[in-house]
């Protein structure tokens, strides 16, 4: 059990990470009204809003959905399970945009023994999928970071095409919205140091421990905020699961009774098993680019190669928090039978997510790569770029380099809003 949980408290770090930009006096305020709204989606151990300890999941101490929202843009951050499986969170991602009560599907809930219905949102773009008096279909451009990117590549996957064991197991008048298919509800889709093909990391055996005080020391380093688990507040979102915090009872008690709980060695359906290599393989198998849909990537690096040894070391500027990761990824291959091979081109990184890994989908996908260059081809990744000398905390924290990352930032969300409509 201690080693389930000790994979995913590594993985912590790929999603444990805010966007902080501050607002830039050259930019004039944007006037043109925005297209179609940008939903940006939080990766593993992540949130919405301000829900830890009033730091922004997407802004640290200022909110990048309300500066987003200052400058003309309709943007929307939801919250959703922080450690649950891309299955998961995507139905959950589809009631909190739409509204109504997360449907797991029945065949799903079977298979993995949890509940089939989850928590009601009241729908924060209700609109969404639905068609405009001129006939155009309210769509939304997705931002996904981290697992984030995964979460929102499964979400389309559903929306499009459905799912046939939901269909076959499910009454009509019984079947959630998500599971029919023919929605072509998404123009775009982003993701931004993601793990298409999981992080090598999950390979790896690390003491849960000392990677808990690392991952709040993290925090506490980059955010100028004490934070430790008695006090991070931070909602599992595991009702499905039955583990709900009790009425009353405190965050570290709630918290030590999900760590401690039988979940982690009895189902795949969670984030360690969809963040490893070859569970992202076994999601890429099913989950494809839609020949409908624009799809970017950026991808992170923090690393380079050492003279002595030839092996990815870690820069100077890399986060403490991240330097063993990085070191072990930097040199880590594998060739055991059943698992994902691994050698050096996996061996560039930032910390978390290899290079590789994050410009498109490879294991196990028939997904195609281009390289980006200014002309969008639907259906295909277009990889944006790598971002040199940046970590996967530095990506979104922005702590070093704000001017820097904030162009590329505001370049992305432009482009994105620039991006041709349904009657265009």
């Amino acid at each position: 059990m201690k080693k389930h949980i000790a994979k995913l408290l590594v993985l912590v770090f790929a999603l444990t990470s805010v966007f902080y930009f501050p607002l830039n006096q050259a930019y004039a305020k944007e006037t043109e009204q925005a297209h179609y709204p940008i939903v940006m989606v939080h990766g593993l151990f992540g949130w919405g809003n301000n829900e830890m300890r009033d730091i922004y999941y997407w802004g640290g101490s200022n909110s990048l959905r309300e500066w987003l929202c200052d400058k003309g843009y309709a943007v929307y951050t939801p919250t959703i399970g922080p450690i649950s499986s891309n299955w998961d969170r995507a139905c959950e991602l589809y009631a909190y945009l739409k509204g109504g009560t997360v449907d797991y599907g029945k065949a799903h809930a079977e298979k993995y023994g949890h509940a089939r219905y989850g928590r009601t949102y009241p729908g924060i773009y209700k609109e969404f999928g639905e068609t405009t008096a001129s006939g155009d279909i309210r769509k939304i451009n997705l931002i996904g970071h981290s697992m984030g990117g995964q979460t929102i590549r499964t979400l389309v996957q559903l929306l499009e095409n459905g799912s046939a064991d939901e269909k076959r197991v499910t009454p009509a008048d019984e079947l959630s919205p998500l599971f029919s298919g023919g929605k072509s509800w998404v123009n775009s889709v982003t993701t931004i140091a993601t793990p298409h093909d999981g992080s090598q990391v999950a390979h790896e055996k690390y003491q849960m421990e000392p990677l808990i005080n690392q991952f709040y020391a993290a925090w506490a380093a980059k955010n100028g905020a004490a934070v430790d688990p008695s006090e991070a507040n931070i909602d599992f979102q595991l009702d499905q699961w039955g583990l709900k915090r009790n009425k009353g009872e405190s965050y570290a008690s709630y918290y030590k009774r999900v760590m401690k709980s039988n979940l982690w060695k009895k189902t795949k359906d969670l984030s360690v098993w969809d963040l490893s290599p070859e569970g992202a393989g076994e999601l890429n198998a099913w989950v494809h680019a839609q020949s409908d849909v624009y799809y970017f990537s950026i991808g992170c690096l923090d690393t380079h190669e050492s003279p002595i040894t030839g092996y990815q070391v870690p820069n100077s500027n890399m986060s403490n928090a991240l330097r063993r990761s990085s070191i072990f990824m930097g040199r880590y291959t594998n060739d055991h039978p059943g698992e994902v091979p691994i050698d050096r081109s996996w061996w560039k990184n930032d910390g978390i997510v290899s290079v590789i890994s994050s410009s498109s989908p490879k294991v196990y996908s028939k997904d195609t790569e281009t390289d980006y260059n200014g002309h969008p081809e639907k259906g295909v990744w277009n990889y944006i770029e790598t971002i040199d000398n940046v970590d996967h905390f530095e990506i979104v924290q922005m702590k070093q380099d704000h001017t820097e990352l904030l162009n590329k930032y505001l370049k992305l969300v432009r482009m994105l809003d620039g991006l041709p409509m349904d009657a265009e």
